[in-house]
């Protein structure tokens, strides 16, 4: 009886956890790799790398292919700024749409730099951060590109993340495993200057930034332990900061 009971409760605790929340894969787009996504209403987004982007209407139970007028199917980053979506590029520069991915036209005036990392929106402005051009802005919707990169020391921007009218930017020079970035940067007014904010962070080799609730996260990549090419390692993982301690005037 004693066994019995023991099989028993086995078999339900073995089905509670069949019944459990987990993870199932959608109707596509499969293979490859997605490197972002972007949510304008009931539309979701998917960027790949070198398939283009995907949207679903229903909630990723169908994606279709939306590229017409995509000239770089490397799709790296969104940003979504009133009815106009745009996509960031590996080699292609930006693209926006105005019909939820129905057709993209290239809006690169005055970007440099054509290989887009990171988007970002800050009331009017849209910013793009650059592998090796550092941060662009536009004020019309991506007509016309000004680099803003006083202050920058390095220029290979990975990531931008906004609080307010404040702007950060993360950047990375990883180079067979040498920590020689430049870290994260703060803008308060818009790119026009940058100040560097890294202390404390064992590694300025920046893949990521997100604001959440009252503190700035920053992820990081390290070097290889000890000495490599006469740089000391560093230790990456991630990082948290309250913002109160980088930006002038936002209290605890």
């Amino acid at each position: 009886m004693k066994r019995s009971l023991s099989f028993f409760v086995a078999v339900v605790l073995l089905g509670a956890q069949s019944l459990q929340a987990q993870w199932i894969q959608t109707n596509g787009p499969y293979g490859g790799r997605i490197n972002c996504f972007a949510v304008n209403d009931s539309n979701l987004f998917a960027g790949t790398q070198g398939f283009g982007v995907f949207l679903s209407t229903n909630n990723g139970t169908n994606w279709m292919a939306v590229n017409t007028g995509l000239t770089n199917y490397s799709v790296s980053c969104f940003a979504v700024k009133g009815s106009n979506l745009f996509a960031g590029t590996l080699s292609g520069g930006v693209f926006r749409s105005t019909n939820n991915g129905t057709s993209w036209t290239a809006v690169n005036t005055g970007l440099t730099n054509l290989a887009v990392n990171a988007l970002a929106v800050n009331g009017s402005n849209l910013f793009a951060g650059t592998d090796g051009g550092g941060v662009f802005r536009s004020t019309n919707n991506g007509k016309s590109w000004t680099a803003v990169n006083t202050g920058l020391t390095s220029t290979s921007v990975s990531s931008l993340a906004v609080h307010g009218s404040n702007l950060f930017a993360g950047t990375s020079n990883f180079f067979v495993g040498i920590d020689d970035g430049g870290g994260v940067f703060l803008s308060t007014n818009n790119g026009r200057s940058w100040t560097v904010v890294n202390t404390g962070l064992t590694s300025t080799n920046v893949q990521a930034l997100a604001v959440h609730g009252s503190n700035l996260f920053v992820g990081t990549v390290g070097s290889f332990p000890g000495t490599v090419g006469g740089f000391p390692g560093s230790r990456g993982g991630m990082w948290r900061r309250p913002l109160s301690e980088i930006i002038p005037g936002v209290g605890r």
